[in-house]
């Protein structure tokens, strides 16, 4: 990746202060599923659980805002862009009938800082529709901009459509030569509003260790490998409070203000931060960089790991005056430990289970619209073939004894995406098949549980370890003869 590694203790913090703060992690069942350490540009700490990988893209969701604050920054270097640069100018033939004055005042500044004048959240009323520009200009801005914080995925989609109008490109073309190529991180994807306008606010993928060097780079103010790439005065305005966020917070190091598309956190540290546990944390004064992909069922997981990243390793700085070889064995092992934590237990297969091959089942009414289900078994392996009547058609691999790496086409942020899937297949007992699916472009885990009621029933069931909006439901099948 670049970095190069080198012990803990040769930064002043020692094995045994990892070893509690990964034990921790493993006690309280925190779904970290990636996780770099870097202190003074060193890697001292790697973790990642299978399936998952630290090179392998991973959705970002809201982490995806701090790289659009980045692409801004670089384009008001480059005399593109001003802060005061007013919204409406950008937009002429997208207006409103009646331009409000807080509308008119509505300027770049107020987009980065999440202070855009909008009483509440529009995220719904914007995405429904075809042409978000139009959509987010024409919704009522209530309060003066600057006046009134409200975090708004789509004012950062905004800053998206801007870009491509200030630059002529889309911020992954215009990021490549500029952020990507110099950190040297391999061309990403990002998802599009319905008009192609990169999102902005989400849907972009990087792995954690591009999210690592994302960090460096900030950590630098703005230079990486002695190469200067963004500006220190705009990564100095990013990382200081631009906005009161503080009004109604329930978490910490979400109450310490906020910058430019930046949450700050306590002791002069902050973070970019996504759905689920994505997370670029930042410690200037330590010189410490935290990379961590995650499946947080909810936010409040995000801020225990924030409490032990503290409490074990912030705290624990210059504790460490010798290596302890001992300790460094012990949390490799751990860490060993911890990499399969994920993974489905595997089970013999009990006698007598039902043999499935070319076994068709139709569906009833479900949320995803399965039509049909069709089993093909021959010795170890078992094909489930799924058909929609879509793009989402397709025949995945099981195998009882060992994982599969197969595609499928499923969600990430806004939209289908055929992507890369680790499959499981075990026996829960006779009657009972489990699937499990690990999308491990994501945070999502699928299991599809089959029961088999009789030679002619089954109940289908499909559940999600987390999601914004993934159905899960139960439907019954009958055996197309």
């Amino acid at each position: 990746m670049g970095i190069m590694k080198d012990l803990p203790e040769n930064h002043g913090l020692t094995s045994r202060s990892l070893i509690d703060f990964f034990a921790r992690i493993d006690e309280l069942n925190l779904e970290v599923n990636s996780l770099i350490l870097l202190q003074n540009g060193r890697m001292t700490a790697e973790y990642v659980r299978s399936p998952y990988r630290l090179d392998h893209p991973q959705l970002l969701f809201s982490l995806s805002k701090s790289i659009t604050s980045l692409a801004v920054g670089i384009a008001i270097d480059e005399g593109l862009l001003n802060l005061e640069d007013k919204v409406i100018s950008f937009f002429p033939n997208k207006l409103p009938h009646v331009v409000s004055s807080n509308l008119a005042a509505m300027n770049v500044h107020h987009l980065l800082s999440m202070n855009s004048g909008h009483h509440d959240n529009i995220y719904a009323a914007v995405v429904n529709e075809r042409d978000w520009v139009k959509a987010f200009l024409s919704q009522e801005v209530e309060h003066e901009p600057g006046s009134y914080y409200r975090y708004s995925t789509h004012s950062t989609y905004m800053l998206s459509a801007i870009m491509e109008q200030a630059t002529g490109l889309n911020l992954i073309d215009y990021l490549m030569p500029r952020l990507f190529e110099p950190l040297g991180i391999p061309r990403p994807t990002w998802e599009t509003c319905p008009m192609g306008v990169i999102a902005g606010g989400m849907g972009l993928s990087l792995s954690t260790e591009s999210i690592a060097k994302i960090g460096l780079l900030l950590l630098h103010k703005g230079m990486y490998a002695g190469k200067r790439i963004i500006s220190e005065s705009y990564i100095e305005l990013a990382t200081q409070e631009q906005s009161d966020n503080r009004l109604g917070a329930e978490r910490n190091d979400s109450a310490q203000g906020y910058g430019y598309q930046f949450h700050l956190c306590r002791r002069g540290c902050y973070r970019g931060d996504g759905s689920f546990g994505q997370v670029c944390f930042v410690a200037p004064n330590e010189q410490i960089v935290i990379a961590a992909t995650s499946s947080f069922p909810s936010m409040k997981s995000l801020q225990t790991l924030l409490d032990l990243i503290y409490e074990h390793i912030v705290d624990h700085l210059g504790n460490s005056d010798s290596v302890c070889q001992e300790d460094q064995l012990e949390l490799h092992a751990r860490l060993n430990r911890m990499a399969s934590s994920a993974v489905p237990t595997i089970m013999p297969v009990p006698e007598c289970t039902l043999h499935l091959n070319n076994r068709c089942y139709i569906m009833g009414n479900n949320p995803h619209g399965l039509k049909e289900i069709r089993f093909y078994q021959k010795d170890d392996q078992l094909e489930l073939h799924t058909s929609y009547g879509d793009e989402r058609d397709n025949v995945l691999a099981f195998n009882w004894f060992k994982p599969i790496h197969t595609t499928d086409v499923f969600n990430k942020d806004l939209l289908l995406h055929r992507q890369e899937v680790v499959t499981y297949a075990k026996w829960l007992d006779r009657d009972a098949l489990e699937l499990t699916l690990f999308y491990i472009e994501t945070p999502y885990v699928v299991t599809y549980t089959v029961r088999f009621k009789d030679e002619d029933t089954i109940d289908f069931q499909l559940s999600i370890n987390v999601s914004l909006n993934i159905e899960e439901y139960i439907v019954s099948g009958r055996c197309k003869r």
